[in-house]
This record gives structure tokens, C-alpha cells and sequence, in this order.
């Protein structure tokens, strides 16, 4: 079974946090990844704390790919179904 995780960053996470997850995510066989910006819906919501560059969104999807994920999409854009029928069918996504 493919499988799949993602994560939105910009909520107060460290560098050091997000490495040690695709690391832990790999470890389970975890295959396929999506990083997205975090944006805050309402007032209401939990605070975006941080807005990340699309270059460090790129970074690690190098990363990602260093670690063996199959796919990894990364950007500001994405979120967890991103392009989720072209990932499972084997195309690369950005």
C-alpha cells in the first residue's frame, strides 16, 4: 500500500523538528511527503508564527529526496492533496 504524509510548517517548529520527522517518516516507510505554509483561517485560529521562504521549501524537498522519499512536494502552495492522483500514479510533482 502507498503511503503517504504531510506536514504545514510555519507554526513555530524548528529546523531540527522538521528534519528528525521526514527522518522518522522514512523510517516507517513512509514514501510519499508534502510540506505546505501554514495559513491561519480565522482570527480565531492558531497564529501563522512564521512564513516560510519558498527556497527553504525547496531545500527540503532536496532533503526529502536525499532521504529516499519517492515524491516530496514543497512549497508554500501545497497542501496534503496536492496533486495526490498524479503522486500515485508515479508523476513528479512540484
Amino acid at each position: 500500500v502507498p503511503t503517504k504524509s504531510g506536514l504545514m510548517m510555519g507554526m513555530g517548529e524548528s529546523q531540527e523538528e522538521i528534519a528528525e520527522v521526514l527522518k522518522d517518516l522514512r523510517a516507517h516507510d513512509v514514501e510519499m511527503l508534502t510540506l505546505g505554509q501554514y495559513l491561519q483561517p480565522s482570527r480565531h485560529h492558531f497564529p501563522v508564527k512564521r512564513y516560510v521562504h519558498p527556497d527553504e521549501f525547496n531545500a527540503l524537498g532536496d532533503t526529502a529526496k536525499a532521504l529516499g522519499f519517492t515524491h516530496a512536494a514543497c512549497g508554500p502552495m501545497v497542501r496534503s492533496s496536492y496533486h495526490a492522483d498524479r503522486q500515485a500514479a508515479g508523476e513528479e510533482v512540484k
